[in-house]
């Protein structure tokens, strides 16, 4: 069995929060003042460097993003705490990601015409999971009242084409008709709002993705698999510690590490010639030429590294409307980042366009789709 895949459909939960770069840098701006003020005899006898203040200058230029979404604004912009507020929910509450998942899931199955009855599988693919276990896509399945069988999966920022190629394999090998796959996303919650370089970076959003045999699909529009390319390399150079081995080790609990932390500079000159050189083999490996590309989809981590990534590509600046960009408004909402952009910019596309999501990050890993567009 081999059978075609499409992406049928695809939802989208935006938080209710919107935070401006301006009240951000506010807010960090008055805990850098706090800061020096508390620890003025240390900086004054060069025990310690003051804290420097950002701007909404900085930010624009260093991420090319104007605001974010977040699950809780209060928590974050309180410069004592600066830290998203969201309280535990008892184990018999729906939990914070599982909700998301499954107001993003229940507009992906209406967009493909689905119900509950038609998925067979589950797959919830995010940066990081509120808890180990049980798995949230149980979660989620059993909120929905879906059969089959789900399970959680993680490949940080490319974590949804990742989870696009498991779901493939799933569907062409005859496992599953129909895949949910879900990217519930609360980057608030592992971002160090106390760090100037990167704390303007993340937001919160979670999407969702059907994809099904194209032969049993319904949708009055659908995008055809036509190939899925992942790749994988180790690197340090983003990373996040936090885990249940912390627990075994309490006086590293709250170190910055146990957080977001990356090598930013690193990361731009490593990264962004790995994704075009990994895009640009697997359109050849389709025997596709990357002017035949109508839309590139790229993960939203930052603006210079998606105009870096499509002129190495294309030999020229991309213009917006072939590779889109929803960072300025969402930031870097990390898996759900690329299927954002496809949620929000594919109705405009002829029958017969080609496109390709990719995403990247930490692992290093990074991953492509390419689609084209059935109707």
């Amino acid at each position: 069995m081999n059978h075609p895949v499409v992406i049928s459909g695809t939802g989208l939960f935006t938080p209710p929060h919107a935070v401006s770069n301006a009240e951000l840098v506010s807010s960090f701006n008055a805990h850098v003042s706090l800061f020096n003020a508390e620890h003025a005899a240390a900086i004054a006898s060069g025990e310690l460097q003051p804290l420097q203040e950002s701007s909404v200058d900085f930010i624009l230029k260093a991420s090319g993003i104007k605001s974010r979404f977040l699950m809780d604004r209060v928590g974050v912009l309180d410069p004592r705490r600066m830290c998203p507020s969201l309280p535990e929910r008892d184990n018999d509450s729906l939990s914070v990601q599982a909700e998301m998942a499954v107001a993003a899931a229940r507009e992906a199955l209406a967009n493909a015409g689905r119900t509950a009855a038609d998925i067979d599988m589950v797959l919830v693919a995010a940066s990081n999971m509120q808890r180990p276990y049980p798995a949230l896509a149980i979660e989620v399945q059993g909120a929905l009242g879906i059969q089959g069988f789900g399970f959680d999966l993680n490949v940080a920022c490319s974590s949804a084409t990742f989870g696009i190629q498991t779901a493939v394999n799933a569907i062409q090998s005859g496992q599953a008709r129909a895949v949910l796959m879900v990217n519930p996303e609360i980057c608030s919650a592992h971002l160090n709002f106390r760090d100037r370089d990167s704390h303007f970076i993340f937001g919160d959003a979670c999407t969702a993705v059907v994809l099904e045999r194209e032969d049993l699909a319904q949708a009055r529009e659908t995008f055809a698999v036509i190939g899925t390319k992942l790749v994988t390399t180790f690197s340090n150079n983003i990373r996040n510690n936090f885990g249940f081995l912390n627990r075994t080790a309490p006086t590293d609990q709250e170190k910055a590490d146990k957080l977001f932390v990356q090598q930013g500079r690193k990361v731009f000159k490593e990264v962004c010639p790995m994704v075009a050189e990994h895009i640009g083999a697997h359109l050849t490996e389709h025997g596709i030429e990357t002017t035949a590309v109508k839309r590139f989809w790229l993960h939203q981590a930052n603006l210079s590294m998606n105009q870096l990534i499509a002129r190495r590509l294309l030999g020229r600046d991309a213009t917006e409307t072939e590779a889109p960009v929803i960072l300025d408004r969402y930031a870097n909402t990390s898996s759900a980042g690329s299927i954002i952009a496809f949620h929000l910019h594919r109705a405009d596309l002829e029958p017969g366009a080609l496109g390709i999501i990719s995403s990247f990050g930490a692992g290093y890993s990074v991953g492509s789709v390419i689609l084209a567009k059935r109707g």
